[in-house]
C-alpha cells in the first residue's frame, strides 16, 4: 500500500491493518535485538575475563533469521565485543541500537495510528496508568522520549554494562523501562490486531467494519471487478476498507505509480472522494468520467511530499456527493470502481495517440475508450504505436508518410474514429484469445475502409461541379424558353452568372487536384473532376452565345434550341446521381452500383439525343432564310450545347470504369 502518499492525504486509518502487521514484526525483531544487546554485554565481560576461549557457540542465529536480522553481521558484532575503559564495546553496537529505537517508534506509530479507530486503545501495565482512551500512541511516544534521554544507545558503538542491565530487564519499584515499554505495546498492538481481523469481501480486504457498511464496500468493488479484466497482466486495483470511528474509509492503489491514489470515505449520506494524481491532464480526465453524477469537486490543487518517485509534486482533486439516497450512493461507488481501470497507464497511452492525432482527439479517445467499457491497456499490449504504424505501412506506405498524422490523411473525425477501432479490436483480441494476426488484418481493413472514404468524400468535390453545371444549363433552358416566349429576359445577367460560376468551379477544381495529389487518392477521381470542369467550360461558352442571340428568333428554331439546353440539364442531373450513387458502391450496396449504371446508361442516350438536336439545329438553319447573325448564334449555340452533353457521356465512360474497379474489389 502507498502508506505515505495515503497519510499526506489524511486517510490513515485505512493504513491501520498494514501498520498493525508493521508493528507486530517489529515487535518480533526488538525481541531479538534486545537479545543480541544481552548476548553483546556478556561476550564483553567474558572477553575481559579472560575467558574467551570458553565462550558458548553463538546461538541466536535461527531467531535473528526468523526476523530478518543479518546473522553473519550478529555473530560478528557478539564475537568482537570487549570492554574498555568499563563500557562494552563492539563496531556496530551503534546501528543495533538505532535499529532497537526504530522498531519500537513503529510500534508506537501502529498504536497511535489505531487510537482514532479503536477509541479504547489504553497503554499497558506500569507506567501507562494515566493513558486514557484513544492516547495510548501519545503516552507511549512519552514514555520513549524519557527513556531515550536517559541511556547512550545509539549514540555510539559504546555503551555501559547498566545501560545493557536496565534496557533489556523488568524494572523494579514500578519504574519503567523499555522491556516493559515494549510489552505494553505488544498488547495494544495485539487488542488492535484482534479488532482488526481481515476479511475479503467482494475482492476487497476489509477490517472492521460494520453491517451497515458492506453494501458501500460491494458497490464499489462491482465496478471494479466489472472493468478489472481491461487492464491485463499490468499489476493494480487492490482494494482496502476500513471503519474508524463513524467514517468508512475505502482505498484503491489504482497502478504503480507512488502518488496515484483513490480514497472514498462514507460518513452518513455523504461520500467523499480525495484523488491524487502526477499528471494534471489525467485527474482532469477522472473527474469527467463522473459528469453524470451530482457530485461537487474541487480545483486541482498542487502538493509536495518529500520521498515520493516522482519528485514528490503531486495534483490533488476531492469530490463530495450528498443528500442523496442509498441507490444513488451505490451507483456512484461502483462508477468510481469501475472507472479505476481506465488511469492505468493513462499518460502512455494518450502520449502514443497523440502521435497519431492531435492532443486535445488523443484524450477524447480515451473518454470514448473509458464510456464504453474498452479501455486502452490492451491497444498499449498489443505494441501501441507500433500497431498503428504496422497497419500503415501495409495498407497505406503511399499514401501516410512517416512521422505524419492520420487527421492529415483521413480527416479529423475518420482518424478519430480509426483509432477507435484500434482499441476496441485490440481489446477484443486479447479478451477472447483470437489470433493477434488475425487482429492485426481487421485493424488494415478499417485503414483501408476509411482510405476509401477518403476518396468517397473527393466525390463530393464532383457532384458540387456537377451542380454548378447544371445551374449554367438551367439559366441556358430558362433563356431560351423566355425568347420563345416573347418574355424579356436579361442577356447580360446570364452571361456574368455563367462566368462566376464556372471561374468558382475552377478553383473548387484547383483545389481538387491538390489535395488529391497530397493523398495520393484514386486517379480517376481526378479524372472526373477534369472532365466535368471541361463540360462546365462547354456550358459556359453556350451561356455567353445565348446571350448575344438576337431577338425575333424563328420559333422551331428556338424550340430545337430549347430541347437542346434541356438535354444538357438531364445531363448534369444523371451525372450528379451517378456520381452520388457510385460514392456508396464501397459500401457493398448493388442498388447503388444498380444506379450509377443507369446513369451512365442515361448519359450515353443524351449524348446520342444531344447529336441528333444539334443537326436538326443545323439543318434548320442551313435550310432556311435567317440573317447572318441569327444563323450564327443559332449553330454556335447548338454546337456549344452539344459538346456539353458530349464531355457529359465521356464522363459517364469513366463513371462505368469506376464503378466496375469498386464491384470487383
Amino acid at each position: 500500500m502507498k502508506s505515505q502518499i495515503v497519510e499526506e492525504l489524511g486517510n490513515a486509518e485505512v493504513l491501520l491493518p498494514s501498520l498493525i502487521a508493521d508493528g507486530l514484526r517489529a515487535n518480533d525483531r526488538v525481541k531479538a535485538r534486545l537479545s543480541m544487546l544481552q548476548e553483546v554485554g556478556r561476550r564483553a565481560a567474558s572477553a575481559t575475563g579472560g575467558h574467551g576461549s570458553g565462550v558458548a557457540p553463538f546461538d541466536l542465529g535461527e531467531e535473528c533469521r526468523a526476523v530478518g536480522l543479518d546473522v553473519a553481521a550478529m555473530e560478528a558484532l557478539a564475537g568482537h565485543a570487549t570492554l574498555v575503559a568499563g563500557k562494552v564495546t563492539a563496531p556496530g553496537l551503534g546501528a543495533l541500537g538505532a535499529g532497537i529505537w526504530a522498531d519500537v517508534e513503529a510500534m508506537i506509530h501502529a498504536v497511535g495510528a489505531g487510537d482514532a479507530g479503536a477509541g479504547d486503545a489504553g497503554a499497558g501495565d506500569a507506567g501507562a496508568g494515566d493513558a486514557g482512551a484513544g492516547d495510548a500512541g501519545a503516552t507511549a511516544a512519552r514514555r520513549l522520549e524519557a527513556l531515550r534521554a536517559g541511556t547512550a544507545l545509539g549514540s555510539g558503538d559504546a555503551l555501559a554494562p547498566a545501560d545493557i542491565l536496565a534496557l533489556t530487564s523488568l524494572s523494579a519499584e514500578g519504574r519503567d523501562s523499555l522491556h516493559r515499554l515494549i510489552m505494553d505495546l505488544h498488547k495494544d498492538l495485539n487488542r488492535l490486531a484482534a479488532s482488526h481481523a481481515e476479511e475479503v469481501l467482494a475482492g476487497a480486504h476489509v477490517y472492521g467494519l460494520k453491517a451497515e457498511d458492506r453494501p458501500a464496500v460491494e458497490a464499489f468493488m462491482r465496478g471494479v471487478e466489472a472493468t478489472r479484466r481491461l487492464k491485463f497482466d499490468h499489476p493494480g486495483l487492490a482494494t482496502v476498507a476500513t471503519r474508524a470511528g463513524d467514517r468508512l474509509t475505502i482505498q484503491n492503489d489504482i497502478g504503480e505509480t507512488d502518488a496515484h491514489v483513490v480514497v472514498i470515505t462514507q460518513e452518513a449520506d455523504t461520500i467523499t472522494v480525495t484523488y491524487s494524481d502526477v499528471h494534471r491532464a489525467r485527474a482532469k480526465f477522472f473527474v469527467a468520467c463522473f459528469d453524470d453524477f451530482p457530485a461537487q469537486w474541487s480545483g486541482l490543487g498542487t502538493k509536495s511530499v518529500e520521498g515520493l518517485a516522482e519528485g514528490g509534486v503531486f495534483f490533488l482533486v476531492t469530490g463530495r456527493l450528498t443528500d442523496t439516497d442509498r441507490v444513488a450512493r451505490e451507483a456512484f461507488l461502483e462508477a468510481l470502481g469501475a472507472a479505476l481501470v481506465f488511469l492505468i497507464d493513462w499518460n502512455k497511452a494518450r502520449k502514443t495517440l497523440r502521435s497519431w492525432v492531435p492532443k486535445a482527439d488523443a484524450v477524447r479517445i480515451l473518454q470514448w475508450a473509458a464510456r464504453n467499457r474498452i479501455g486502452h491497456r490492451g491497444f498499449l499490449e498489443m505494441g501501441g504505436s507500433e500497431l498503428v504504424a504496422a497497419a500503415v505501412h501495409h495498407a497505406a506506405p503511399t499514401r501516410i508518410g512517416f512521422g505524419e498524422r492520420l487527421d492529415g490523411v483521413l480527416g479529423r473525425e475518420a482518424a478519430v474514429s480509426f483509432l477507435e477501432a484500434v482499441l476496441r479490436i485490440s481489446a477484443e483480441a486479447l479478451l477472447d484469445g483470437s489470433a493477434l494476426r488475425l487482429a492485426r488484418d481487421r485493424i488494415e481493413a478499417e485503414l483501408v475502409g476509411r482510405l476509401e472514404r477518403v476518396d468517397t468524400a473527393l466525390l463530393d468535390v464532383v457532384i458540387r461541379q456537377a451542380g454548378l453545371a447544371r445551374e449554367v444549363a438551367v439559366a441556358i433552358a430558362q433563356h431560351v424558353d423566355d425568347l420563345a416566349a416573347g418574355r424579356g429576359s436579361d442577356a447580360d445577367e446570364l452571361a456574368r452568372r455563367a462566368r462566376a460560376i464556372e471561374q468558382k468551379a475552377d478553383r473548387i477544381a484547383l483545389e481538387a487536384r491538390g489535395e488529391i495529389a497530397r493523398l495520393d487518392a484514386d486517379p480517376a477521381v481526378a479524372q472526373l473532376v477534369n472532365r466535368i470542369e471541361e463540360a462546365i467550360d462547354d456550358l459556359e461558352q453556350a451561356a455567353f452565345i445565348a446571350s448575344l442571340a438576337p431577338q425575333g428568333l424563328d420559333g422551331a428554331l428556338l424550340a430545337a434550341l430549347g430541347h437542346l439546353a434541356r438535354l444538357a440539364v438531364a445531363g448534369t442531373e444523371a451525372a450528379a446521381m451517378g456520381v452520388a450513387a457510385t460514392a456508396e458502391i464501397p459500401e457493398g450496396s448493388r442498388i447503388d452500383s444498380e444506379a450509377a449504371l443507369a446513369a451512365f446508361g442515361r448519359l450515353i442516350e443524351i449524348e446520342h439525343e444531344g447529336d441528333v438536336a444539334e443537326r436538326a439545329v443545323t439543318t434548320q438553319v442551313l435550310r432556311g432564310d435567317f440573317d447572318l447573325r441569327a444563323a450564327l448564334a443559332a449553330l454556335e449555340l447548338a454546337r456549344a450545347l452539344e459538346r456539353s452533353t458530349d464531355q457529359l457521356a465521356g464522363f459517364g465512360h469513366l463513371l462505368h470504369a469506376q464503378v466496375l474497379a469498386d464491384l470487383t474489389k
